[in-house]
């Protein structure tokens, strides 16, 4: 039995002073996954400790017929991955205008005709999401812009899954008809200067 199994071992009976011995042998690479994962030394730091502390406390799920250091890792990346969702929903004012939707800006405007196009669409999908009520604006903003799926969504925003489901679908509705409404709304106003 190698000395980091019985640290395992010991720390897994409670023995804070084996558990302490893992941290200093795994540490470097704990940080260092946060550091490459988050980008920030301050974050990496807590992230690191908060990794070490989930590992302590959950050291009963430990399956020591797989690698230590995997599971240990596991930790880290996965507690970074929650960071990264909170920060980007954090980020994420829904009150402020959104950069261009992804598809919009994959058409490369050229002249100031396609321009002028694009700078309306963008401000037409900006204007339609205004109407939307927040909790559907954000769901549309997650879903749409940052892509993230329905359980990202709902954990995100702190509710179920199938309730993201139904705000994304009366978004989806509401935005329709908004966007029939506007649409007969310009073909009036067309109709009348012509």
């Amino acid at each position: 039995m190698d000395e980091e199994q019985v640290w395992l071992d010991q720390a897994r009976r409670g023995d804070k002073a084996a558990f302490g011995k893992i941290i200093e042998a795994y540490q470097r690479p704990v940080y260092n996954l946060a550091y490459r994962m988050l980008r920030n030394s301050g974050e990496a730091e807590e992230a690191a400790q908060e990794a070490f502390i989930r590992a302590y406390t959950r050291l009963d799920s430990y399956n020591p017929n797989h690698k230590f250091s995997t599971w240990m890792l596991s930790i880290t990346s996965n507690y970074c991955i929650d960071l990264i969702r909170k920060r980007r929903a954090i980020l994420l004012s829904i009150d402020e205008p959104l950069p261009p939707h992804p598809s919009l800006m994959s058409e490369k405007a050229s002249g100031p005709e396609p321009q002028i196009v694009q700078s309306e669409q963008e401000e037409m999908v900006q204007m339609l999401l205004e109407e939307l009520a927040p909790e559907y604006r954000q769901a549309v903003v997650l879903r749409y812009w940052y892509e993230l799926s329905y359980d990202e969504i709902a954990e995100t925003m702190d509710t179920t899954v199938s309730a993201i489901k139904s705000r994304l679908f009366r978004a989806r509705r509401q935005l329709a008809e908004i966007g029939i409404a506007a649409g007969l709304h310009q073909e009036a106003e067309s109709a009348t200067i012509s």
